[in-house]
């Protein structure tokens, strides 16, 4: 059980709300992680480089990048008792770090600016797949269902609404009450519903193959376009285990903050990464063996859900069915991380002003609206707008928070924990091993204080070096 209580702060602040439970803790953290970047993004990703190769190179990713990290979030928050708001101001008082307490904010701002669009995509999905319109439908079908839907702004913007109030809605009932407690059922119905569509998935006739392109690595796919795809192929896996884990922007520090010191922290980062990482899987033992046992590619990009997909369920007995639990699975992915998300945002805005959680959860409901408003029109009034080697806007929101802020911050943490000038890495391993459970690898710190930032900073490089070589004609 985790601990409830916490000691009332100097200067009139809010007593700081805790989890009412150690399951509600994992749950919720794990709800944030498991997402967008699972159930849409890993799959599609992992179909276009290759498959089993592909999902090799993220779990290595997750152990050597995303699980340390992971781990630093939560001391952060848990030695401070502060979301990024005031942790650094807390933890190091030589300020050199305190300027970064905004990149979380901001981090998970613009985030959001694009999320709740691609979660209202998801909630629309819903019945329509139950109206059975997609049954038999061919590709056309499907793809003229999609692209209509991302022409029509009112319907886009009132799908995005609709999200956003969800979220706002659960969190404006506290933290026990209202995000751990939906948190925990949603999660619940989740694993459920993945379970139920996995079973017929591989039972289909022909998923065999699917299950070999999605288990089996085979790394000459990489390599079909020679040296430069492999590198854009390990690039894209690091920023998955990254984007999948949503690390980097202090989306994780902050339940790192709501909770006691009874268990030790690698062990709970373990747990959530399992959780991640078991539906990121899940997610594509569903796809892939539908894909391949009615002859469609996997690897067609972000439309692979929207496009492809509703084509397989359309061929399915029953597949109104099976295709609108499909998007209920969906939905509530991406809605468990809206409601994380949310929860930071507020937490945040309690922290840096001192106020209640009533008004800051008005303010960030208004300004979550209000800037994701590119997004919905960035599809449609706006859909000139685009960036050369990048995209329109919904990509070029996602690239600066997938490909920027959420590997940047990470090491940003690593040196803030690991480094004298920051936090130092004996007081992160005391935090992180405080409490029963697994400890941190203590023989791994020239990995972690070295080999990481390094790590991260090549491959950093090597995911720019195509897109300037672009913006500048070579």
């Amino acid at each position: 059980m985790a601990d409830t209580t916490s000691v009332k702060p100097a200067g009139g602040e809010q007593k700081r709300e805790h989890f009412a439970s150690r399951l509600g803790f994992i749950l919720v953290a794990a709800g944030c992680a498991i997402g967008l970047g699972n159930v849409w993004r890993f799959p599609y990703i992992a179909g276009e480089y290759g498959g089993g190769a592909f999902v090799l190179l993220y779990l290595i990713f997750l152990v050597i990048l995303g699980l340390p990290v992971m781990v630093m979030e939560f001391a952060v928050g848990r030695a401070s008792q502060k979301s990024c708001a005031q942790a650094f101001d807390v933890l190091e008082p030589k300020r050199r770090f305190h300027w970064f307490s905004w990149w979380g904010y901001i981090g998970c701002m613009i985030l959001m600016m694009f999320y709740t669009t691609v979660a209202g995509w998801m909630l629309a999905y819903v019945p329509k797949m139950a109206s059975g319109m997609f049954d038999a439908g061919t590709a056309e079908v499907t793809g003229a269902a999609f692209s209509s839907m991302l022409a029509n702004p009112s319907e886009l913007l009132g799908w995005m609404l609709a999200a956003v109030v969800i979220g706002f809605l659960v969190c404006s009932l506290g933290l026990q009450k209202g995000v751990e407690r939906i948190t925990k059922w949603m999660m619940a119905i989740l694993f459920v519903a993945m379970i139920a569509l996995c079973i017929r998935s591989v039972t289909l006739p022909g998923a065999a193959e699917g299950l070999e392109f999605y288990l089996i690595p085979d790394f000459s796919r990489m390599f079909a376009g020679g040296w430069a795809t492999f590198g854009e192929a390990v690039y894209a896996a690091m920023g998955q285990a990254f984007f999948s884990l949503s690390l980097g922007i202090a989306a994780m520090e902050i339940f790192g903050s709501k909770i006691g010191r009874e268990r030790s922290l690698t062990g709970e980062a373990v747990n959530v990464t399992l959780l991640n990482t078991l539906v990121a899987i899940l997610a594509g033992l569903i796809i892939f063996p539908a894909c391949f046992a009615y002859n469609v590619t996997p690897d067609s990009g972000p439309s692979l859900v929207f496009v492809t997909l509703p084509v397989v369920f359309g061929q399915m007995p029953l597949g109104n069915v099976w295709g609108a639990l499909f998007f209920v699975f969906m939905s509530f992915a991406a809605l468990s991380t809206v409601i994380a998300v949310f929860e930071n945002l507020i937490s945040f805005t309690m922290d840096k002003w001192a106020i209640d959680r009533k008004r800051a959860v008005a303010i960030n409901a208004v300004l979550v609206v209000v800037l994701s408003l590119p997004c919905v029109f960035g599809f449609n009034v706006l859909s000139g707008v685009a960036v050369p080697g990048i995209g329109d806007i919904q990509s070029i929101e996602d690239f600066i928070v997938s490909n920027n802020m959420l590997p940047l911050g990470a090491l940003i943490f690593v040196l803030f924990c690991t480094q004298r000038f920051g936090w130092g890495w004996k007081s992160f391993l005391a935090e992180a091993d405080a409490g029963e459970g697994m400890k941190f690898p203590a023989w791994s710190r020239l990995w972690v204080k070295w080999g990481i930032p390094v790590l991260i900073v090549i491959i950093f490089i090597m995911g720019y070096a195509p897109k300037v070589a672009l913006w500048l004609g070579l």
